[in-house]
């Protein structure tokens, strides 16, 4: 299993976290999309990534990667088994993508009001800590793909000049209790690491 990836980019990352999380092996080959491999064009003619090839294999969008790998190793399962929860886990996935990627999307291009988009991020943020503080992972009480889409955008925060207030006291939480796992932890590249590096490990 071949995961052509990048070591700075947030849907790269989600998926690594899942293969973390599955403790799954695989060779992360990163690519540099200024420069493409003849190898990864050949996998990969569409040019994007994150992509994985699993032998004969070739996916290239974030979502259906994830997916793939929880059902390819099923332990531990990082979707619910019942559809309506399935469902309300894959609408809020999609949300977090609509509210919170597209303007991580909009905030990386050049000449962007970047104080206007990080307050945009924090105003959608803050609007859901009720529902960071009823479990102890969001909507459930299990890690789930719902978290493998939140904690790399909650992680570069920093790098967009996004503060988490100190009485949004749910999301802090979170944030703590998700980047103590061991996965992700292991998840995170050099340049991943960077982001925090200035931050105390005591609350990181």
């Amino acid at each position: 299993m071949i995961l052509y990836s990048h070591p700075d980019c947030i849907n790269n990352h989600r998926v690594r976290l899942v293969l973390c999380e599955k403790a799954v092996s695989s060779s992360v080959e990163v690519v540099d999309l200024s420069d493409p491999s003849e190898a990864f064009l050949q996998a990969n003619p569409y040019g994007n990534l994150p992509a994985l090839v699993d032998r004969d294999l070739v996916l290239n969008h974030p979502n259906i990667i994830m997916e793939y790998l929880d059902e390819r190793f099923p332990h531990p399962p990082l979707l619910p088994v019942y559809p309506i929860a399935k469902a309300k886990s894959r609408l809020m996935i999609y949300r977090i993508e609509q509210d919170w990627y597209s303007l991580i999307d909009e905030i990386e291009k050049p000449g962007a009001d970047k104080e206007k988009l990080a307050k945009k991020i924090m105003n959608s943020l803050l609007k859901l800590e009720p529902v960071f503080a009823e479990m102890d992972y969001f909507l459930s009480s299990e890690f789930s793909l719902v978290d493998c889409s939140i904690a790399p955008v909650l992680w570069r925060l920093p790098k967009y000049g996004v503060d988490i207030p100190e009485d949004a006291v749910a999301i802090q939480a979170y944030c703590k209790r998700i980047f103590r796992r061991n996965s992700f932890q292991a998840s995170l590249t050099d340049q991943e690491c960077s982001i925090r590096e200035d931050y105390d490990d005591e609350v990181y």
